[in-house]
């Protein structure tokens, strides 16, 4: 690979290279080509597909959200674009030889690696990343050998974005419907098993800081065979706020506080009386410490620290109180967000900040990148 490339170099055109091909890889590619039209764009990836978390990190039941593929095939098909897979820059090409080979490069490789969450217990069996989880039912190939634990009772979900709400959903989504997706077979024979009837989504703030969206809210509250379960004491306040909340956000908070609050109508009481499952926020907890057994083999439930809120909005931050809180469960999920990782010795990298130094995308310290 390198010879080609350096063959290509010396044709005149720019060449540019972009290390990763996920949406912000193809979109970068695809703006290149429209916008200069002598540019030759190569994709490198790691994995032997393209497209990146929109293959391996949308849910399952969410296929609209995957027809961006057919734009990104578009463009990995132009005649100035080439994708090369299974290609592990840092290992089999080095960033250096890039860098002599092409006019710029372009970092696009994602965040792959888990945000710790720095608490005793979290090596346990019965303790997954998000990522991990989302991995395994998404049929990424290094996650294939994957098989958690699905025979307890209740599971408990750290952090409340999209993400955990994806994974919530899952959990609980009658086989049925998972069947009609393009979810991979071992995921939906262990889910067509799993006798999880019972998922905490938990946040260290309240209900005006969550981080998901209203759209994976409603899917939740309309969601077959379960029901909410919420604490009414988590809303004290929160009607009064609402006036001086932003109109996207508002209306997010309005259907927490119908949901948790409201007497439901009678098809709905109905409904959530037949439910077999049950899922529920819950608001101003921290996780402490994973709870295990006498003999340490698994998780047998979480500690969580009780916080109070410091400001308001989205500046309000989390202040523990000092109190804790055990909740009995076998399947926690770390949903708190990914970090990115070193990708070559010659690339700076800030650790602490799991960041590539840049000015305005530009990498500092390092020509053309």
């Amino acid at each position: 690979l390198p010879g080609r490339r350096l063959a290509r170099f010396s044709s005149g055109c720019p060449k540019v290279c972009i290390v990763g091909s996920g949406p912000a890889g193809f979109y970068t590619a695809q703006h290149l080509l429209k916008a200069h039209k002598d540019v030759e764009v190569d994709i490198y990836e790691r994995l032997p597909v393209p497209f990146g978390l929109v293959r391996f990190g949308v849910a399952p039941d969410h296929p609209e959200v995957k027809n961006v593929i057919n734009t990104f095939t578009q463009t990995a098909k132009h005649a100035r674009c080439r994708f090369y897979g299974n290609v592990n820059v840092g290992k089999d090409v080095s960033m250096e030889e890039l860098q002599k080979a092409y006019h710029a490069v372009v970092l696009s490789y994602g965040a792959e690696g888990n945000r710790m969450m720095g608490i005793p217990g979290e090596d346990l069996p019965g303790v997954y990343s998000a990522k991990d989880f989302v991995a395994w039912y998404n049929g990424l190939p290094s996650s294939r050998q994957q098989n958690p634990d699905l025979s307890c009772d209740a599971a408990v979900i750290l952090g409340q974005g999209n993400v955990a709400l994806d994974v919530a959903r899952i959990l609980l989504s009658p086989i049925d419907m998972l069947k009609k997706t393009d979810i991979t077979r071992p995921a939906l024979e262990a889910l067509a098993e799993s006798r999880v009837r019972r998922v905490l989504i938990v946040g260290r703030r309240g209900p005006m800081q969550v981080a998901f969206t209203i759209k994976e809210l409603r899917e939740m509250v309309k969601l077959p065979g379960t029901r909410p379960d919420m604490v009414v004491s988590d809303f004290e306040g929160v009607k009064e706020a609402l006036k001086e909340l932003p109109r996207p956000r508002r209306r997010l908070t309005e259907l927490m506080m119908k949901t948790a609050l409201e007497i439901p109508a009678e098809e709905e009481r109905q409904r959530r009386d037949e439910a077999s499952r049950v899922w529920g926020l819950r608001f101003f907890r921290s996780p402490v410490e994973i709870l295990s057994g006498p003999d340490r083999s698994r998780t047998s439930g979480i500690r969580l620290a009780v916080n109070r809120l410091q400001g308001s909005g989205e500046a309000a931050r989390a202040v523990l109180t000092g109190e804790v809180e055990d909740v009995s469960c076998g399947l926690v999920i770390s949903s708190i967000g990914y970090k990115s990782l070193a990708i070559d010795p010659s690339v700076p990298f800030d650790s602490r900040k799991a960041i590539v130094p840049n000015t305005t995308g530009r990498v500092q310290q390092a020509a053309g990148m």
